[in-house]
C-alpha cells in the first residue's frame, strides 16, 4: 500500500468519526439527520484540525452482531458517508462493527471510498459477541467480483477479543500479510483508548516489511511522538473528543493539538537522520 498515494503523506493520521446510533441499534434515536448532522460537524472539525484521512463507524451501535448488520445499517452508512466525501476532501474509509467486512467492502465500493478496517481478517478470536472467524478469502473475493481497489486495513489480535491459542505476534503480523493479503495492518492496545506498546509496534513493523503498520488506540498528543517511531501512520478518535470522553463530539482543538504533535516529532526525526556524504570527482 502506497501511502503518498492514497493519503498525500507516508505517515498519515486517520480521524474516527463515531456515529451516533443506527437504525435498529438498541439506542437508535429515530432521527438520521441527528447522526448526519453530528458526523458532518465532527468530519469538519478533523478537517480543519489538519487529519489526513477520516474512517467512519458505527461505534454507537453497541452490542454489535459478529458478522452481518441489518440492511438498514448499510444503508444508513452509506447515505452518511456519502455526505461526508462531499463535505470534506480526505480520503475516507469504513468499518463496519463488529466484523462485517463485506458491507464495509460494498459500501466503500459502491460510493468511491478509498479504505476500510477489518477487525478480524485472518483467524479466529474469541470475543463478546462470540467465536469471530477471519475471512480474508471472501472478502479478497468479493473485491475482485466488485471490480474495487479499496484497500484493507486489517487489526493483528484486535482489541476486546482474545486469540484462540496464543500465536506469536510476528507469525500474526506475517499471516495477516502474507495469507490474509492487507494492505496494511494494525495494531492497538487491549482495549478502545489503550495503546499498543513500543516494543510490540517495533515487532509489528519489523515483521510486516514494507506494509505499513497503523496504530489502532490509545494514542494521544503525549505519547505519539514516541510510538510513531515504530509505526507508519495512527487512527486515532477517543484523545480528540471533548475532555477526551468517548461519548463526546470531537474537539477542534485536540484535533490541532495531536496533529502538532505528531508532525513535529517526525520533523526532528528527519532531521536526526544522518547525512550520506557523497563522493564529489576532483
Amino acid at each position: 500500500m502506497d501511502l503518498n498515494q492514497t493519503f498525500k503523506t507516508a505517515n498519515p493520521i486517520i480521524g474516527v468519526v463515531h456515529l451516533l446510533p443506527l437504525p435498529t441499534s438498541p439506542r437508535w434515536g429515530g432521527s438520521l439527520k441527528a447522526v448526519i448532522d453530528r458526523a458532518e460537524q465532527e468530519a469538519a472539525a478533523l478537517a480543519s484540525g489538519g487529519v489526513d484521512g477520516i474512517m467512519v463507524e458505527n461505534f454507537f451501535d453497541a452490542p454489535f452482531p459478529k458478522d452481518c448488520v441489518d440492511p438498514a445499517v448499510v444503508s444508513a452508512m452509506s447515505l452518511v458517508v456519502q455526505r461526508l466525501m462531499n463535505l470534506v476532501t480526505l480520503p475516507i474509509g469504513v468499518n463496519v462493527l463488529r466484523n462485517d467486512a463485506h458491507s464495509a467492502m460494498a459500501i466503500a465500493s459502491c460510493i468511491q471510498a478509498q479504505f476500510i478496517r477489518v477487525n478480524v481478517l485472518t483467524g479466529v478470536m474469541a470475543t463478546d459477541q462470540g467465536l469471530i472467524e477471519g475471512r480474508a478469502h471472501q472478502l479478497l473475493r468479493y473485491r475482485r467480483e466488485l471490480g474495487s481497489d479499496v484497500k484493507i486495513l486489517a487489526d493483528v489480535l484486535v482489541k476486546h477479543a482474545r486469540p484462540l491459542g496464543s500465536p506469536n505476534l510476528t507469525t500474526a503480523v506475517q499471516e495477516t500479510i502474507e495469507r490474509g493479503l492487507a494492505d496494511g495492518v494494525i495494531l492497538s492496545g487491549w482495549a478502545t483508548g489503550s495503546p499498543p506498546s513500543l516494543e510490540d509496534l517495533e515487532l509489528a513493523s519489523a515483521a510486516a516489511n514494507a506494509t505499513p503498520v497503523f496504530i489502532g488506540s490509545g494514542a494521544d498528543w503525549e505519547n505519539i511522538p514516541q510510538l510513531i517511531q515504530a509505526a507508519n501512520g495512527v487512527i486515532v478518535s477517543s484523545s480528540l473528543k471533548r475532555r477526551g470522553r468517548i461519548e463526546q463530539p470531537i474537539d477542534p482543538i485536540r484535533v490541532s493539538q495531536f496533529v502538532e504533535s505528531m508532525r513535529r516529532s517526525l520533523s526532528t526525526k528527519e532531521q536526526a537522520q544522518p547525512i550520506t556524504s557523497v563522493a564529489v570527482p576532483s
